[in-house]
């Protein structure tokens, strides 16, 4: 029994060292998926052969040359028959967008989701689990597969785990690396990163976005899917750090795409630690979303693997701190439309740039209201009013003063708190006016855009609320009331008969040389308030109209009244022309020049008197 065990140890050996890749020479691989596998089975059977018949050995030299074959082989295996991966078609899993991505101005981001059914987060979590979007991609043909199982296999029973690891590492990390280059993922450092212009991040943002989530469903989960055909339940304790727990292929994919990995979500770490700054809102909850999105995946994929896990733990923890810098950009919003510096008074009352900014600002994150209500979740703090109250530069700034605060989101409290903030900020601003009547009229203009911007968006109105709605509308309505009665009470004064009538001695009735004077007055007053009244501006076209209709239905009444009582007083004096100016048709058409934010009409207005 022994000759024979001996004889037939000797056979294998035979075959084995006739595969000595030492000897030089150029004789064909074993596993070149040419259809006969005979010889490579031989090979095997022989291998195995000798570990049942010699002492247990990994050093012999037969087992020796078997190894270095063997990782020869796979190394060609994994080099030469890998099939060419469709980076096209992993990039079409950015179409697996979600909702918020049809903010961005990319066509390529758009979804086919409705807003209507994104009510939450965790409501787009489970229709993107029901969407099955990992999509395992065949990264090599059935065959080569089950030849690179074959030579693990091998090479995990003769003790040669690790190096069989190495090699599958020293191929595929190369592969993945280019996979996710071919995606557009470029090697930038955290400093890298934070040295961009943002506009130029912005647009890696949106690459980015698009590129994770071609990387994690589809390349992260292709090899996963590859490691596990090739290493499940092979003996792959291939050092100390490898826990019992972990399944035999965590190993070789760790190895593979553990950098790969590290680089992808590094972008994203440098994003969430960079310098805040409120332009940069909008595109880190699309960020933050883009991940939360991805984490179930990044978790399947990466959670379960002692070797892999510190991924999921990495990529969880971006998450925390981009929503951290989202909460964080928001209150350094708010404290920017406070201290907002301009000193200088928009010409004409009209809108002022920080109210466009600000209520663009707010409408954009009502877009964002499923987000933003998750991780917004405290009310505005006192420390922050008491901060605002703290402001050398504005006076005392009103408490914020809720209508329903129990019955409102945290988000909408900090919309509101936006807008009284930013109230605030324009009574400052209103105030640099040395005309008091252009004071109000400013403040007229920006709290009725104040109004209709609310209004406009459904998710705005609905945050804000028809309540606090009322009460911004009654101040812009405020304003304008007061804006007319300080523009026109001077003017209307003019039109009394108060100081006309004399009495005494043999005559009593009207002063003419009174009378004169008031006309004079009129003329006066009313063609200062219509050169300097036609260069204030007011952009809506309705509430011009209304605000003209307005002053013309007190105006023009009371002129015509006292035109109609004293006009004979004066065409029966010398040069009545000097006094009786204009007729009501006259101050009707002038009023067709008031707020058009241009010197008025040079053509003569005047009619004839007579």
């Amino acid at each position: 029994m022994e000759v024979s065990a001996a004889a037939e140890l000797e056979a294998a050996e035979r075959v084995v060292m006739r595969w000595d890749s030492s000897a030089g020479g150029d004789e064909p691989m074993l596993f070149d998926g040419a259809g006969d596998r005979a010889e490579a089975e031989r090979f095997l059977r022989a291998l195995d052969d000798i570990r049942r018949l010699a002492p247990p050995s990994p050093s012999s030299a037969a087992v020796q040359v078997a190894m270095a074959r063997l990782e020869d082989e796979f190394r060609h295996v994994l080099v030469g028959r890998a099939l060419d991966l469709e980076i096209e078609a992993l990039a079409g899993l950015s179409s697996l967008s979600m909702s918020s991505d049809r903010r961005n101005s990319d066509a390529t981001d758009a979804g086919d989701d409705d807003d209507s059914s994104v009510s939450s987060s965790v409501g787009r979590r489970s229709s993107y689990r029901s969407l099955l979007s990992i999509r395992e991609i065949d990264l090599f043909p059935a065959d080569a597969i089950s030849d690179l199982r074959a030579i693990a296999s091998s090479m995990a029973a003769a003790g040669y785990a690790r190096e069989c690891v190495q090699v599958y590492a020293s191929v595929r990390k190369p592969a993945v690396d280019s996979a996710l280059r071919r995606l557009g993922v470029e090697k930038l450092s955290i400093g890298d990163v934070q040295r961009l212009e943002w506009d130029a991040l912005e647009a890696k943002i949106r690459r980015w976005i698009r590129a994770a989530r071609a990387a994690v469903r589809g390349v992260f989960a292709s090899e996963r899917r590859l490691c596990f055909h090739i290493f499940h339940d092979l003996p792959l304790c291939t050092s100390t750090a490898t826990t019992a727990a972990a399944t035999s292929h965590d190993t070789p994919f760790a190895e593979a795409v553990k950098g790969a990995a590290l680089q992808l979500f590094g972008f994203a770490e440098a994003i969430s630690i960079g310098r805040r700054s409120p332009e940069k809102l909008f595109k880190i909850i699309d960020l933050h979303d883009a991940l939360s999105d991805l984490l179930p995946d990044i978790s399947d994929i990466f959670a379960a693997s002692k070797a892999a896990e510190s991924i999921y733990v990495q990529a969880a923890e971006i998450r925390s701190r981009l929503a951290d810098a989202v909460r964080g950009i928001l209150s350094e919003f708010e404290n920017a439309v406070l201290r907002d510096p301009s000193k200088t008074p928009v010409p004409g009352g009209t809108i002022h740039p920080l109210t466009r900014y600000v209520m663009n600002y707010s409408s954009l994150i009502s877009d964002y209201k499923a987000t933003l209500s998750e991780l917004i979740i405290s009310r505005p703090s006192a420390s922050s009013r008491i901060a605002a109250e703290g402001n050398e530069a504005a006076p005392a700034f009103p408490d914020l003063d809720l209508p329903d605060p129990d019955s409102q989101l945290p988000l909408a409290s900090h919309l509101i708190w936006i807008i009284v903030v930013l109230e605030h900020n324009l009574e400052s601003k209103a105030s640099l006016y040395k005309d008091a009547a252009l004071s109000h009229l400013f403040f007229m203009n920006n709290v009725h855009y104040i109004v209709h911007k609310v209004k406009d968006p459904a998710e705005l109105r609905g945050l804000i609320g028809d309540a606090y709605l009322r009460r911004l509308t009654g101040k812009f309505r405020q304003a304008a009331t007061s804006y007319q009665r300080t523009a026109w009470l001077k003017i209307l004064n003019c039109l009394r008969d108060e100081g006309l009538h004399v009495s005494g001695g043999f005559s009593s009735g009207i002063s003419r040389s009174a009378l004169r004077e008031r006309f004079k007055a009129f003329n006066a007053a009313f063609e200062e308030a219509h050169r300097i009244q036609s260069a204030w501006y007011v952009p809506d076209t309705q509430l011009r109209e209304e605000l003209r209709i307005s002053i013309s239905e007190k105006l023009l009444p009371a002129y015509r009244s006292f035109l109609g009582r004293f006009r004979h007083h004066i065409e029966n004096g010398r040069h009545p022309e000097l006094y009786i100016k204009y007729s009501v048709e006259d101050l009707e058409i002038a009023m067709a020049d008031f707020f058009e934010g241009a010197p008025p009409s040079q053509h003569n207005r005047r009619r004839s008197h007579g």
